[in-house]
């Protein structure tokens, strides 16, 4: 299927791997120009040399921006004009006990969790009202539905998330700019997976064992029942980037391979 994306520019924050990486590829292979992000300067460079090598004729940039400064943050706001594609998709995560979670922490999560999100669409949506045209993704989680007794503060950051995309739409009446999240599950990202891999080799397992071993145990009734791939959900996002996607606005649609159990 023809996305008719091409020529449209896109940035996805939070791409140097995982999810935002896989959505920085989508884009790129239906011929989007795409500016991607990271924390670290090497770290998006090599980032972006890989898409290159991968798509050659591509337009592919980084800019790399630590959204737990703000000052980072408004340099690169500033430099974003133009854009077609928002994906806010930078995040942090971390296990914690409740009683465990510090004022920082809640402060913390929620800044780079959300107010990025916040920041970037303040900048970018009245832009594309004006120009009556664009897409803005949010990539959310499963644990803003159904929130983890370990993950609170996180959980508590991706329903804010979808709150405020589901707010933003309400903006776009009479355009074809849409807002929309997208509900993640349980996904072999570059980080889970490095965790995986150190725990069966601890242990002797074998990795695919290992990993169906904590499917098993933290979602045994996943209609999926293994991880997701970061492209399944890339999928997703480059259908909602997408003009095709122009009747879906202001929803959530889920891709947690159905481990959330309300219809």
């Amino acid at each position: 299927m023809n996305l008719k994306l091409e020529g449209k520019k896109a940035f996805v924050s939070g791409s140097t791997q995982g999810i935002g990486f896989a959505i920085a590829q989508q884009l790129l292979s239906e011929k989007c120009e795409v500016i991607i992000n990271g924390r670290n300067e090497e770290k998006t460079k090599l980032a972006v040399e890989k898409l290159k090598n991968e798509f050659p004729n591509a337009l592919v940039f980084g800019i790399a921006t630590d959204f737990g400064n703000k000052e980072e943050v408004n340099k690169l706001v500033a430099q974003l004009n133009d854009i077609d594609i928002l994906v806010n998709n930078v995040g942090i995560f971390d296990l914690k006990n409740f009683e465990d979670i510090e004022d920082e922490d809640w402060y913390k999560i929620f800044d780079i969790n959300v107010m990025s999100s916040v920041r970037l669409s303040k900048k970018l949506l009245p832009q594309m009202l004006e120009k009556k045209s664009g897409r803005i993704i949010f990539i959310s989680s499963e644990s803003g539905v159904n929130i983890p007794g370990n993950m609170i503060h996180y959980g508590m950051t991706k329903a804010a998330m979808t709150a405020v995309a589901n707010g933003l739409s309400k903006l776009t009446i009479g355009t074809e700019v849409t807002v929309n999240t997208i509900l993640g599950g349980p996904t072999y990202s570059d980080g889970v997976a490095a965790v995986i891999e150190q725990i069966a080799a601890m242990q002797n397992i074998d990795v695919e064992q290992m990993k169906s071993c904590i499917v098993q145990q933290t979602n045994p009734h996943s209609l999926l029942q293994r991880f997701i791939d970061p492209t399944e959900i890339a999928s997703l996002a480059a259908y909602l980037a997408s003009p095709l996607s122009i009747a879906t606005n202001g929803a959530s649609l889920r891709a947690d391979g159905g481990v959330l159990k309300t219809i």
